[in-house]
């Protein structure tokens, strides 16, 4: 052994020491501190590590990650659990699942690289070019240069189309979106020195113009050779499947104690419900039993182009109006004349062909711009009955009203965000509102059993695509046969849940977050402990955290430091009502 390896020996515990010294340093003193004060400050060192280690998919920024998770679960486990009040415990069990799961996404990753590692062999080169720029070592112009005319010539020699083992659709789609990522980092790493050293810009500029070249060729051959994409035509929707463990380890995450095939079949059980709604409509229309002639109906039902915008004015005043006459939920002055109104783009209707919410409404409607037939499509998915069913999902009292009470009230718990309290509780009041006979005529019940049923099948679809059962095209097939949808906007739905930047369970979590506020509501309301504002208020001023965490704060319930979900809260959901 060498004298600089004999070195290096004796140096790795004193590195490993200043490692856990460093990783440690991120973490307050948890003996006295407020839990409240706790999550906001992992809150913001999680933020400021990410933006300080900002190159996606770098093997540096992961092991800082794991560095740092790790020094919190370590520190997390040295508090006295018993000495917590009962607001404490609860925020000191999400952010160790938080925490924990973290580790666990980071473990995803590597795995997901390792499954496309021989498609981007030049992936670790450019990362280290960032990383050590991000660390203020300064790249040496002659060596830069050498490196890139290197990168130039490894990406050029690629042919994975000719690989004795092919890639799949989606190991080409990932290492796509990879390519991009690493295109970019690139650029960053080059304008950084480019222009203001003389030296690297006169041995850089000619390898890096090959490399940035090199990269567009490889990503395009990724794209079109491998993954299907024509020019002019839509993405593909490919998606990242991430199988059933996945599945279980999100769900232990969310507190969601069924497994997919669980969620699945509750799913199909609300489904069946909706679809004899829907019988039920259109007879009252009458139509028989032919639901789908009910839906055309319905679906013609439009407002003349440039008026969607008037409607949905109208109908949030008539949604906040109805919640406060019947003391529903507290609505502030200010959470009523906050919100904006804006048109989704027809590039953001591929995506988004429905209103979407929170601080603004979104209005998807068509523009002189869209074609004859995706006009047509867009009005008759945003018709009347439709809408009506959603701006108060995604206004007051839905997104908007809980973004403006959850900034409010226990808002260090926004590290906590979950769609099955956010898209859930929006989902909750469609349910509660059709139990109080806010829909008044077959037509309104039409528009608000299609989203129930939309809902349903977001469950239905989703799980079954991680799951590895159904493709994509299955999706937007069983969106246009069992829901009605229009195939341009089931395309959209689809491209939207897969193609997007949601999580995995993001659309299952509308209608299973939904149940868990009913079945909650069912305790606490129908059980005589609440009224119906008092309880809607209480769950506002939670934060949105899991809602088996809300159940717990609600009711009291005692909270051990080994938590683990247990809330089976499909068993004991109220009747569907009959209209």
């Amino acid at each position: 052994m060498n004298a600089r390896a004999l070195c290096v020996l004796m140096l790795m515990p004193v590195l490993a020491a200043a490692q856990e010294r460093r990783a440690a340093a991120y973490v307050p003193d948890l003996a006295t501190s407020d839990m409240r004060d706790v999550v906001s400050r992992f809150s913001e060192d999680q933020r400021d590590l990410l933006r300080r280690y900002d190159d996606e998919y770098s093997p540096e920024r992961r092991q800082v990650l794991r560095d740092f998770y790790a020094a919190w679960v370590a520190h997390l486990n040295t508090v006295d659990f018993n000495k917590l009040g009962e607001d404490a415990r609860v925020d000191w069990i999400l952010l160790r699942t938080d925490v924990v799961h973290e580790q666990a996404l980071l473990d995803r990753e590597k795995s997901r690289l390792t499954e496309v590692k021989r498609l981007i062999p030049f992936a670790d080169t450019i990362f280290a070019l960032e990383d050590a720029r991000r660390r203020l070592e300064f790249a040496d112009p002659a060596a830069a240069g050498r490196t890139l005319a290197w990168l130039a010539a490894r990406v050029s020699s690629l042919r994975p189309a000719g690989d004795s083992v092919k890639p799949t659709k989606v190991q080409a789609y990932h290492a796509w979106q990879i390519v991009r990522t690493l295109k970019a980092t690139l650029a960053s790493w080059y304008k950084f020195y480019d222009g203001y050293d003389p030296l690297f810009t006169w041995w850089a500029k000619e390898p890096y113009a090959k490399t940035d070249s090199a990269l567009d060729n490889y990503a395009k051959t990724l794209r079109q050779d491998l993954v299907g994409w024509k020019p002019g035509d839509d993405e593909p929707i490919v998606g990242l499947p991430i199988g059933r463990d996945g599945l279980m380890a999100d769900l232990r995450q969310q507190m969601i104690p069924y497994t997919p095939e669980e969620l699945i079949a509750i799913a199909r059980r609300e489904f069946a419900w909706c679809r004899a709604q829907m019988i039920k409509a259109a007879r009252d229309m009458g139509l028989g039993d032919d639901w789908r002639a009910a839906l055309e109906k319905v679906k013609q039902d439009n407002v003349a182009p440039g008026q969607q915008t008037a409607l949905a004015r109208d109908l949030a005043r008539e949604a906040v109006a109805y919640v406060q006459q019947h003391d529903l939920v507290t609505v502030p002055p200010l959470a009523q004349d906050m919100y904006r109104m804006e048109m989704l783009s027809p590039q953001a209707q591929k995506e988004s062909p429905f209103f979407l919410g929170g601080p603004e409404i979104l209005v998807s409607y068509p523009t002189d711009a869209m074609t004859e037939e995706d006009k047509l499509m867009s009005m008759r998915g945003n018709n009347r009955h439709f809408s009506r069913a959603t701006v108060f999902h995604e206004l007051i009292p839905g997104h908007e009203l809980q973004g403006f009470m959850n900034s409010r009230y226990n808002p260090q718990r926004r590290e906590f965000y979950t769609p099955f309290y956010i898209e859930g509780n929006s989902f909750y009041w469609e349910t509660l509102l059709w139990d109080l006979d806010f829909t008044h005529t077959p037509e309104d019940r039409v528009g608000a059993l299609f989203w129930r049923m939309h809902r349903a099948a977001r469950i239905i679809f989703s799980l079954n695509f991680h799951l590895g059962n159904w493709t994509p095209q299955q999706a937007i097939d069983f969106l246009v046969d069992s829901v009605g949808h229009e195939r341009a906007n089931a395309t959209a739905e689809v491209r939207r849940s897969f193609n997007g930047d949601y999580s995995p369970l993001y659309q299952v979590a509308y209608m299973i977050g939904g149940l868990q506020f009913r079945a909650l509501h069912h305790e606490l309301v129908d059980g005589g402990k609440m009224t119906n504002q008092q309880f809607h208020d209480a769950i506002l001023h939670q934060g949105p955290i899991p809602l088996e965490m809300v159940r717990a704060e609600l009711e009291n319930l005692p909270l051990k430091r080994d938590f683990v979900a247990g809330w089976k809260f499909a068993d004991e959901l109220p009747p569907n009502r009959e209209p």
